[in-house]
């Protein structure tokens, strides 16, 4: 499988790989490399939402894209919680390559105010809360509205999670099947 790689030049984004260090839910780095990869169709996508936001100022920091089917099966070994961790026998969207993990930022690289820290595994991290800011709220609308409008379906747990229609229809891969290794 040809997977596109989500960086500069092509792609206005910052990189902030969380399973690349030990800045993540686990303590400790999943992936050996901060790479960002989609399939081709959501890469597509992704180009589309950098184009709506920057009229508006504003860029977005990528947390995590493909994740390896290895890398899934590390995750849930470490927290199994299927309300914010797909459990690897179903299958990640990760791990098709057609879903990313974002937020917004500012021209200057500021996130904007989400309510929540991204991986913060609370009821507070879902889609329509309102025990948050009103700020925060406003953000995440504008986040949903410029992913929505690009092409990409929520996932109504976590605000920072976007990914393809269809999803059963793309295959899960692991490392080493997009032609580099990430674990």
């Amino acid at each position: 499988m040809h997977l596109v790689e989500i960086c500069k030049p092509n792609f206005d984004v910052e990189l902030c790989i969380a399973y690349a260090t030990a800045d993540n839910f686990t303590g400790y780095p999943v992936y050996k490399k901060p790479l960002c990869y989609l399939h081709p169709e959501a890469a597509t996508c992704m180009q589309k939402a950098i184009m709506l936001a920057a009229p508006l100022g504003l860029r977005f920091k990528l947390f995590d894209g493909f994740r390896p089917q290895e890398a899934q099966e590390t995750l849930w070994a470490h927290t199994p919680d299927p309300e914010f961790i797909a459990d690897p026998t179903l299958g990640s969207n990760h791990s098709r390559g057609i879903a990313i993990d974002l937020t917004l930022i500012d021209m200057s690289g500021n996130e904007l105010d989400m309510g929540t820290a991204f991986d913060e595994f609370t009821p507070l991290s879902h889609h329509a809360v309102t025990k948050i800011s009103v700020e925060a709220q406003q953000n995440r609308l504008l986040l949903l509205g410029l992913m929505t409008a690009a092409g990409w379906d929520l996932y109504k747990n976590e605000w920072w999670h976007y990914q393809l229609f269809n999803t059963q229809s793309y295959p899960l891969l692991r490392d080493g099947d997009i032609g580099t290794k990430m674990m």
